[in-house]
């Protein structure tokens, strides 16, 4: 536990860096949060930091597009591909609100992280749900035949990685035989890419992207997170305990906007609904050049990652409680040297352009 709970740590650290620059640029435009004076309403705040999600509308895009947040704003600082990625910039102060798997909430509140968890806003049921597709001619049918196998997935400690891990401990694997398994951290836009182009054998896919890859046929689901635990709540949203504390009404306008826009969604016809979402792409907000620039951070980091494979199953064993402090103590430092490094990096493009 304590070496996935490491894993996790790393490859997250290690995409922040990859973004650090444009997030640190992001918080510098952004006004002081928090302050004592109140906007029209009452609210302490009228602006709230989020990040999107490559082709996918959040519970609280939808809201705001609803007009259920009126007078709130949604700001967008960038993309994230995973939850745990997420929720750490909600840690590190980058972003207000986030949202996770509730298991890589559980992991930072555990590390004690100064948050707490609004509500909850994923799932799955018969419609939601996240499946683990291969291609049709493929070989693998069981379990067992995933030792020795490939699969992709959005990011490590999280979601995918739970439900692999309950799939394959169901169907008697010891841990041993789990290590066996590969996960491959792959963004999720290029999970049906990586499958088709059999540079995985195994690819999760879910939401829209599910929908259309089988659409295009060829692929046959595994096994679902939904065969394995029928509807449940998976995931809940984050903030602060600071800024909740600072800014209790904009807080409470954005918990019940947000659980009002799920409803709606929960309530409403399902073409009504698709077709809201169709309006309301995260990259439909975004200036071309800036989400080229994400993707080709996030292109990187998926790089660096799958790299990172050999060094990080190396720590998997640790279970020493005073080294888990050292690693982290070192991730600290080397995130403030990436941030100083960063400055720096932008104050000489300044310098430059005035020369």
């Amino acid at each position: 536990m304590l070496g996935r709970m490491i894993r996790a740590a790393v490859k997250n650290r290690v995409v922040f860096a990859l973004l650090l620059p444009s997030l640190w640029s992001a918080a510098a435009c952004t006004s002081a949060r928090g302050s004592e004076a109140t906007h029209p309403g009452g609210y302490e705040t009228l602006e709230l930091r989020v990040e999107g999600f490559s082709r996918t509308v959040t519970p609280a895009e939808l809201a705001e597009d609803l007009g259920y947040l009126a007078p709130l704003e949604l700001k967008y600082v960038g993309n994230s591909i995973s939850g745990p990625a997420n929720i750490q910039n909600v840690v590190t102060g980058d972003i207000d609100v986030g949202g996770a798997f509730n298991g890589a909430i559980v992991k930072l509140m555990a590390a004690k992280a100064p948050i707490t968890a609004l509500f909850g806003y994923y799932g799955t049921n018969e419609s939601t749900w996240a499946g683990f597709f291969v291609l049709n001619d493929s070989p693998i049918r069981t379990a067992k035949d995933l030792i020795g196998k490939k699969i992709a997935m959005n990011t490590l400690g999280a979601h995918h990685e739970f439900m692999l891990k309950e799939y394959l401990f169901r169907n008697g694997f010891t841990p041993e035989q789990v290590r066996q398994v590969t996960m491959v951290v792959v963004p999720p836009v290029n999970g049906e890419q990586v499958l088709r182009q059999r540079q995985v054998e195994v690819s999760v896919l879910s939401g829209i992207l599910r929908d259309k890859a089988l659409e295009r046929g060829g692929i046959r689901p595994l096994f679902s997170d939904h065969e394995l635990f029928g509807a449940f709540t998976a995931g809940s949203m984050v903030m602060r305990n600071d800024f909740i504390a600072k800014n209790p009404k904009t807080v409470r306008k954005f918990v019940q906007g947000t659980a009002r826009a799920l409803e709606w969604a929960r309530s409403t016809p399902r073409a009504e609904v698709v077709a809201r979402f169709e309006q309301q792409k995260t990259l439909d907000k975004e200036d071309p050049t800036t989400v080229t620039a994400a993707e080709s951070a996030i292109d990187q980091a998926s790089q660096i990652l799958s790299s990172m494979d050999d060094v990080l199953k190396k720590m998997m064993d640790l279970e020493d409680f005073n080294e888990l402090l050292d690693i982290v103590r070192s991730l600290i430092d080397d995130q403030e040297k990436l941030m100083n490094e960063a400055k720096k990096e932008q104050k000489k493009a300044v310098l430059d352009l005035l020369k």
